[in-house]
């Protein structure tokens, strides 16, 4: 009977690789809405978001959809600064997307079949701004930094080099925005390019999952949530009958360490269905991520899925227990604690944290974070997170030791290959370039942010490569 059970709860998925494998694209529809729903949704994120400029968006925003199915190349949208709504279609056969700015949380993206009236039910964060002047706050926990760095030790050409090494990119599809390297918290580089502030966020696509795991931890830590225990989820579809279901024995860590063992939707679709239609269609993120059969046994079997992040997303929505603290989450326990104020976390328009991709923030943010990592956790002497939890999120995941031991906890690691960097490395990786890595036998903290597109080639361990010539080992 359980052998019965499995095949059922597999041979919807089947089918969809089977049609892949088809001459004919069963997929160009659902490809074109959502491509048109990224255009939609970089475009108002990067209006009331990120309060760049329209010129600045189509010139680096859009050179990630170029050329797609359903983008627009001219300026054929309409943007509604009262409302903050950017809508684009409407000319053709394909559905107008929209996405709408809400407080505390940035854009939100509605379902093709939605328009301005349906903004009143989408969730907003309603904590009051801080009021504090971080300009006068010494850094880390503000801006105001000190008359100069203490250089001390550190070879200043080879640095400057590194930097030059960052930005002055051979490829044209490697943009780099913003450099900051960070030696014993101090920040001894800190470059932007043209257009950019330090004030500028933009999208940190999958380092999002570093900064999620660090909230898991913490709920770990206060034995609200259990790295070895089933994870707490009603699966779709729902079973009749008494038949036990055999996605109950994945675990967090499982999916913390993208090994749940179920069916991979983000392998070839990722922008027709799967996560794809949460992020850019309106589609729920947890109903998509709890509707996919168990294919492998669990902890097997590395598989990098948006979604098996989204199941630990929606893990502990159930841990908190309550919206309301669910939606101030990130801000209360982590963002406010460590001077993140330019960091929000978007959710779908179910009001679930699409925490797998959708942050905004800029490179001090992300540089602040990388500090607490490299603190072991610490902050103005908070222990925020456990160092057993560092320690989680820094050893490989087990399925990953016949491919290099590459990937931790929704961390990576240095590939066992790499001889030239440090083996304590470990970094944060985000689509388009967005990387923070942390070197404790350097006492680094390196940021790089990107709006890389294309056949994209940056690489972190290459970046830490040239950074660590200026610096010494940490002396035992």
């Amino acid at each position: 009977m359980k052998t019965r059970l499995f095949i059922l709860l597999i041979l919807p998925c089947l089918s969809v690789r089977g049609q892949q494998a088809n001459n004919f694209d069963y997929w160009s529809y659902d490809s074109a809405i959502v491509w048109r729903g990224v255009q939609t949704f970089l475009t108002c994120n990067g209006l009331f978001t990120s309060e760049r400029s329209m010129d600045q968006i189509e010139s680096q925003e859009w050179a990630y959809v170029r050329g797609k199915p359903g983008v627009v190349s001219d300026r054929s949208y309409l943007v509604d600064n009262e409302l903050k709504m950017v809508s684009i279609g409407g000319g053709d056969s394909l559905p107008t997307m929209r996405a709408v700015y809400r407080q505390g949380l940035g854009c939100v993206m509605l379902a093709p079949d939605q328009d301005a009236s349906h903004i009143a039910s989408l969730p907003i964060l309603d904590l009051p701004e801080r009021s504090d002047d971080p300009n006068s706050i010494p850094w880390p926990n503000g801006d105001l930094l000190p008359a100069g760095p203490d250089f001390e030790g550190i070879d200043g050409e080879a640095l400057a080099r590194a930097s030059e090494w960052a930005f002055d990119r051979p490829a044209d599809r490697q943009n780099t925005l913003s450099l900051i390297v960070l030696h014993k918290g101090q920040i001894v580089v800190e470059k932007y390019a043209e257009g950019v502030e330090m004030s500028t966020k933009t999208r940190t696509w999958s380092t999002a999952k570093s900064i999620f795991v660090t909230l898991v931890g913490m709920l770990v830590d206060e034995g609200k949530m259990a790295l070895d225990a089933p994870l707490d989820i009603k699966w779709l579809p729902v079973l009749n009958g008494q038949h036990s279901d055999p996605r109950d024995q994945i675990t967090l860590r499982h999916v913390l360490n993208m090994s749940s063992g179920l069916y991979p939707v983000d392998n070839g679709l990722e922008y027709a269905t799967g996560s794809g239609l949460a992020y850019w269609a309106g589609a729920s993120s947890s109903e998509g991520a709890r509707n996919r059969g168990l294919i492998r046994e669990p902890g097997t079997h590395w598989d990098y899925e948006n979604y098996d992040t989204i199941l630990a997303v929606w893990a502990m929505k159930q841990a908190v227990n309550n919206d309301k603290a669910y939606l101030e989450f990130p801000r209360t326990r982590l963002f406010d604690k460590i001077g993140m104020r330019d960091t929000m976390v978007g959710v779908d328009r179910f009001g679930d944290f699409i925490f797998s991709s959708q942050v905004y923030t800029n490179a001090r943010d992300l540089a602040r974070f990388g500090q607490l990592y490299l603190n072991n956790g610490v902050w103005d002497g908070e222990q925020l997170i456990s160092e057993e939890w560092i320690d989680f999120v820094r050893t490989p995941a087990p399925s990953t030791s016949d491919s290099g031991n590459a990937y931790g906890g929704q961390w990576w690691l240095v590939p066992d290959s790499r001889v030239d960097v440090p083996k304590d490395a470990y970094s944060t990786n985000g689509n388009r370039g967005q990387f923070i890595v942390v070197v404790p036998s350097y006492d680094l903290v390196i940021v790089r942010r990107g709006l890389d597109f294309g056949r994209q080639g940056f690489s972190q361990w290459d970046l830490t490569r040239e950074v660590i010539k200026a610096f010494q080992p940490r002396e035992h």
